[in-house]
Formats: structure tokens, sequence, C-alpha cells
């Protein structure tokens, strides 16, 4: 695959409804969306870096000089044999993880359409649904939680996950419990605690819970592991996940009993799939988390959660949770029974709407072979 040229766009989308975590709400999500031609082909990657670098590091500017001033010339002309190719070419590239992504996933799109099979397929997935989970913000009481739980129970989504602070935690997830003794649920703190608040943490292990997700620092694997020895409910790791080689520290140490792997901050499809073997190898569960993205970063994440080793319902959840006009057509639907069909056509499987990407488009740069 020899490649032609790399659009990239900077985007701002209007959520149906805020989105709350302990770092912060969301209202306009922005971010970066990259368009690859190879060969002829398009292929379309997503930058799920946030605006602010309240995630990780990076933020949708930041990657949008990564890409411009360093990985575009790295790649832009050259011949190709396979997308997996592209984390060995961005070997020296430290960190930025997100940004490598983006150009990564359009290769990998480009490449499943080439060869006429879907993307799912082509990065060795074997399931024909996902099973499929939903991610509530921070909420003004536990009524009003209770509300939204209610609703999304009703809707089918096979895990309900909550996030938690300080302040709003555990009342919050009593009452989720009490009206619903039976669901899987999970909360995620998005490093909110520190290993000073152990004995209030050990209150939800009353909970039977699923998981507590990130509930220290964004990027301690350690205190984690001391945090796991004291309680019942096992922990997963978001943020410090990387790659596969911090994967398999978080296992060795004890630090996480579930993994959370997102596309954007392992570097891609090809860094999603080393640390899906190193947790399928050691039989810790493992599921796709999400970043509030677009479509077409959403149909990304159906893809890669088709692969062995995805053993929990992921936050791969419907695109009208999130927007009024998603970048795809259909958008994204989850069926009663919390599912969502794999697609089996070639590429993403989903047709991209260029014209709402055109609308939304704020930014935009071009860059062409020779």
């Amino acid at each position: 695959m020899r490649i032609e040229a790399i659009t990239l766009r900077k985007l701002c989308m209007r959520l149906r409804v805020p989105f709350e975590a302990s770092f912060g709400k969301t209202h306009d999500r922005v971010f970066v969306l990259v368009e690859l031609l190879a060969d002829g082909v398009t292929g379309w990657g997503e930058v799920t870096a946030t605006e602010q670098p309240v995630f990780t590091s990076e933020t949708a500017a930041t990657a949008a000089v990564v890409i411009r001033d360093f990985l575009v010339p790295l790649v832009l002309g050259k011949e190709i044999g396979s997308a997996a190719e592209i984390s060995g070419i961005f070997a020296a590239i430290r960190g930025h993880e997100m940004a490598r992504a983006g150009i990564e996933n359009a290769l990998w799109d480009v490449e499943a359409q080439q060869k006429g099979v879907s993307l799912a397929k082509l990065l060795g997935g074997t399931r024909s649904e996902i099973a499929c989970g939903v991610s509530i913000g921070l909420q003004s009481s536990p009524d009003v939680l209770l509300e939204k739980v209610n609703a999304e129970v009703q809707a089918g989504y096979q895990r309900i996950k909550l996030k938690i602070m300080p302040g709003k935690d555990l009342a919050y997830v009593c009452a989720v419990r009490r009206a619903h003794p039976k669901i899987l649920l999970s909360v995620d703190a998005n490093s909110a605690y520190t290993l000073d608040d152990v004995e209030h943490l050990k209150r939800f292990d009353d909970l039977n819970l699923l998981m507590m997700e990130q509930p220290l620092w964004w990027d301690d694997i350690v205190s984690h592991a001391k945090l796991q020895h004291e309680l019942k409910t096992p922990i997963c790791l978001d943020e410090p996940i990387r790659h596969a080689r911090d994967a398999q520290n978080a296992i060795d140490l004890g630090a996480a009993k579930v993994i959370n792997i997102k596309l954007g901050r392992v570097g891609g499809h090809s860094g999603a799939k080393a640390v899906q073997a190193v947790c399928l190898s050691h039989k810790v569960d493992s599921w796709c988390g999400g970043m509030l993205e677009s479509g077409i970063g959403r149909v990304h994440n159906i893809a890669v959660s088709a692969l062995p080793g995805y053993t929990l319902p992921g936050d791969v959840s419907a695109s009208k949770r999130y927007w009024d006009e998603d970048l795809i057509d259909p958008p994204v639907e989850v069926s009663s029974k919390g599912t969502i069909p794999v697609p089996t056509a070639a590429g993403l499987g989903y047709r991209v709407r260029e014209d709402v990407i055109e609308r939304c488009t704020v930014e935009k740069e071009t860059w062409r072979a020779d």
C-alpha cells in the first residue's frame, strides 16, 4: 500500500447531554479525524485525545502537531506491506499513542477494504456480535443517578458503569445496587482517590461490584497492587496501560485483575492486539473502553471487541446516547438484549458521512505525496 495523502481534521461536536467524570464536565467533544488515502482507497481513523490534558498528557492539539511534524513524514509516499507494520515505523516516537493510533487505524481500514474483508475479520475477530455496557457520568443526586440507570437497564445494556469521586460515591452506588441487586455493576474513579482512602474504598466490597476502575493515580501501577491486596473488589486498570509491557507488569504485580483496553491509549490496533494477547495468556478479563468517540472511533471499537479475550461488556454504546447526528450511517444501535452486530462488509462496515464531517470541521490540513 502506497500512502498517497493524509488529511487531518479538527472537529467539534456537541454532546446530547454533558458527560461528567472526576476530572471535569464535557459539553463539546473536540477531536481529530485522520483520512488516509492509499492506492486509491480511503481509510478513516480517530484520534481520541481530549481537548485538555486531563485523561492523559495528550490533547487534540498536541496530537495534531505530532502527526504533522513527525508521523506524516515517516509514512507519506511510502510503500507499506500491512497496517501492522505502522507500529514498527513509529517505534522511535516515544509516547503520543493517540496520535499514532489515528494513522495506524486508518490504514487498517484501507487494508480491510483492499482485501474485501471486515476490519474485525482482518484483526482476528471471531464474534458475530459484541456485548455492550454503558458508562454513566456523575449526577447531582442518587435519585437522578438511579433514573439514568433505570433507563439504561431498560434499554438492555449488559453492564452499568458509574463514575465516582469523593462525595459522589458510596451513597450513589448503594442506591443503584439496592434497586438492581443482580445487574453487572462497576465503578470508575478516574484517579480520584489515594492510598489514604483505603478504609473508605473497602466499603465497596459489600456491593458485589464487577470491578473498581482506576481508583488511584493515573500513571501508577505499584500503588494499585497495594490497594488490590486490601480489597476483595477486582481492580481494573485503564490510564497506566499504554502497551503490552504495562499490562504484563500490572498482572505480575497483582495490580489488575481486569484491564481496560482503549485503542487510542495503547497506540492503535497493533497495540490493542498485543495487550489482548497478554490478558488472554494470563486468563485476565479485558474489555474495550470508550472515549466519547464519534461513530468512526466507535466502529473501530466494535471491530476490536470481536477478538477473543474481550470477556466483559465494553463501553461501546449506541450513537444516540451521545450525538444527535453521528458521522456514520447507519448510526450504531444496540439491541434489546444489549448487543451490537459486528459488521461483515469490507472495512469499517458503515458508510462514513463526509457531509456531516465537513459541517463539523473547524480546521483541516492535507499532505500529498509527490
